[in-house]
């Protein structure tokens, strides 16, 4: 895989993480204020903010891998320790 096609696919996963931050948020905007109108309870808002929450978080991570952070240390390192 080169470079280009790898950075294609790091956008796409943040590109789709952002979408789907978004949707979470307009979503259960809406739901917290039928819960506060219809339902008098949050449980739904929770219930939802919960499971939906699992997938975000999992994009997230894809989006922004820990292992890249690593590699900007390590080369930060190896840079200083060049000098």
């Amino acid at each position: 895989m080169d470079l280009r096609e790898k950075a294609e696919k790091r956008v796409d996963a943040k590109i789709e993480f952002q979408e789907n931050l978004y949707k979470y948020l307009i979503v259960n905007v809406i739901i917290a204020i039928i819960c506060l109108l219809f339902l008098q309870s949050f449980w739904l808002l929770f219930f939802v903010m919960f499971f939906w929450g699992i997938g975000l978080l999992n994009k997230f991570f894809k989006a922004c891998p820990i292992n890249d952070y690593r590699e900007e240390m390590i080369e930060k390192e190896l840079s200083k320790m060049g000098e």
